[in-house]
């Protein structure tokens, strides 16, 4: 049996993300546009974003990268891309 996360389902609008990820919200929007392939958060009828857990990591892992490691935008998306192969294999 397999077990259930207790945040499974949980979505998560734009100004939660925005204070759990220290990200303003301009730049979510932002990064929703040059990072299209990995970030996708889902639309609800009226238009509002909504975030899964899984895209709250996306961010956190963009963050990282242009902060931390000092990446340029093709650097994060080519580590993107390797994070996402890694877990598909």
């Amino acid at each position: 049996m397999q077990k259930q996360n207790a945040t499974d389902g949980l979505m998560l609008t734009i100004d939660q993300v925005s204070h759990l990820s220290g990200v303003r919200k301009s730049t979510l929007r932002y990064w929703e546009k040059s990072f299209d392939e990995f970030l996708r958060p889902a639309r609800t009828l009226t238009n509002r974003r909504e975030y899964s857990m899984e895209d709250l990591d996306i961010v956190k892992t963009i963050k990282r990268l242009l902060d931390e490691e000092h990446l340029t935008s093709e650097g994060v998306r080519v580590r993107l891309e390797k994070l996402v192969h890694r877990q598909s294999n």
